[in-house]
């Protein structure tokens, strides 16, 4: 498929440029017919499993947060439809089936098949890069069923869901006595939140309402009884609903869900800057590194970086308003992804995109007695770091079609921007570059859209931008 069907990047490193590139330009490669196994961009995104073409649930959720980049390229709908075709009466979705059956594919470990909900989420992120309202229309009767049936089997007393740990797909994650883990009641929470955005959206005000409660329910209950205020971090609880201190990624979902107040994000972020905590090298490991179980080598989810956790820490870190350490976080997690591909001449490792990455040197992560592990190639993750992160925290690019609205985040002057990007039926193309009269911005769309431009924190402005080509002076703001 020619590169140039989908929008160009320009940044002042060629290297993040031409990785972005190469990740496109691979993408069609998983694009599969079930019925056939043969490559079509029609089918769904799935990573082959020997024989068995299996699709997961929590992967087709986070790669439609890159696939919406794809300037219709790819369905970034297809794999959850697929999901949303298989729900059973009781309203259950389960986390993993085979394509050749359409069965769940289940585990003695979580052996209802659950998986992080998180279906409102990706279906918000959609509806702003396509302004479909009447898919929203569509799938919402599936997502309230899907809600219900979480609700109804897994909530406790307590407020707060008992499900296996093994529900967040930390398989070796050292959680043993988890019988009420952060992430997937954080997860819940960003989902209530999401469905009530969604019921905003339909003009459903009692919807909105009813899951706006639900989030603030769950909310007050994470806060009070997951809150360590000596360590500054949450934890999974166990069946006598103690704390188990045990510091993992987990916790960063609160984030996501904007669940803690400015004084405990700060504690939070605090983690993310220790080298001792979650701040090694290459952030951000799914285990604290002052933990008896952390691994240089990674170990599966006792010290590996795994590039969707890094994405949701990075959103999460943008919700509280720190842009400009997501940008770096996310700069310095794209260089180690960078060195995975690209070698140097001395590792004994072949290059190419990994599952998960070491946590304190270049390299692909190992798992004791998994030889697999971690996947080559794994586009399915690995897309949201080589695309949505470029696009986003890097170029710095937020893009709402219902609101007809571009907002860019500068932290600093540098040559970058985006070239015909698709919105909706608008190419739009935003690059920041300097000349004799000093930086500039050069657009050029179809149609009018609302421009919001962020410099370095220090100059904020809003414009309409006409179609055409137009320009402006970053020094006349």
């Amino acid at each position: 498929m020619n590169k140039h069907d989908f929008p160009q990047i320009h940044f002042y490193d060629q290297d993040f440029v031409d990785i972005y590139n190469k990740t496109w330009s691979w993408v069609s490669s998983f694009w599969i017919d079930p019925a056939t196994g043969e490559q079509t961009n029609d089918g769904l995104f799935i990573y082959p499993e020997g024989q068995k073409m299996i699709i997961n649930q929590f992967e087709s959720i986070f790669s439609s947060f890159f696939l919406v980049y794809s300037n219709r390229n790819f369905d970034a709908c297809n794999n959850l439809d697929y999901f949303y075709a298989r729900q059973e009466d009781n309203g259950a979705i389960r986390n993993r089936y085979d394509t050749a059956t359409n069965e769940p594919v289940l585990d003695k470990k979580n052996p209802n098949g659950l998986d992080l909900p998180l279906f409102a989420w990706a279906e918000f992120n959609l509806y702003h890069k396509s302004a479909n309202k009447r898919r929203i229309k569509e799938v919402m009767p599936t997502l309230i069923k899907y809600m219900n049936w979480i609700d109804s089997n897994f909530k406790k007393d307590n407020g707060l869901y008992a499900v296996p740990a093994a529900a967040s797909g930390m398989l070796n994650s050292p959680r043993k006595d988890c019988v009420y883990p952060v992430d997937f009641n954080a997860c819940m929470a960003i989902n209530a939140s999401y469905m009530s955005a969604l019921g905003d959206i339909l003009n459903d005000k009692d919807l909105s309402f009813q899951y706006r409660k639900m989030y603030f329910s769950i909310k007050t209950r994470i806060n009070s009884l997951m809150w360590d205020a000596d360590t500054g971090f949450y934890y999974d609880l166990n069946k006598a609903q103690d704390r188990i201190k045990t510091k993992t990624i987990a916790a960063y979902w609160t984030m996501l869900a904007e669940i803690p107040n400015a004084d405990k994000a700060e504690a939070l972020v605090e983690h993310l800057n220790d080298p001792n905590s979650f701040g090694t090298e290459h952030p951000f490991p799914t285990l604290s590194a002052d933990d008896p179980n952390f691994s240089e080598d990674g170990n599966g989810y006792c010290g590996s970086v795994f590039p969707a956790f890094n994405f949701m820490v990075i959103k999460g870190l943008e919700k509280y308003g720190k842009y400009e350490l997501a940008r770096e976080c996310a700069i310095r997690h794209l260089y180690y992804v960078l060195d995975g591909l690209m070698p140097n001449e001395n590792s004994k490792q072949a290059g190419d995109l990994w599952e998960a990455y070491l946590p304190n040197k270049e390299g692909k992560a190992v798992q004791k007695g998994k030889p697999a592990f971690p996947r080559k190639r794994y586009l399915l993750t690995t897309g949201l770091s080589t695309i949505a992160l470029m696009i986003e925290n890097i170029i710095g690019l937020s893009i709402s079609l219902p609101r007809k609205t571009v907002d860019w985040i500068i932290p600093n002057l540098e040559i970058m921007g985006i070239e015909k990007l698709s919105l909706k039926r608008n190419l739009i193309t935003i690059l920041s570059n300097k000349s004799d009269r000093g930086w500039g911005i050069q657009m050029e769309s179809e149609k009018l859209y609302y421009f919001t431009i962020n410099i370095l924190d220090q100059k904020k402005k809003t414009l309409p931008i006409p179609s055409g080509k137009c320009s402006m002076l970053i020094d006349k703001l």
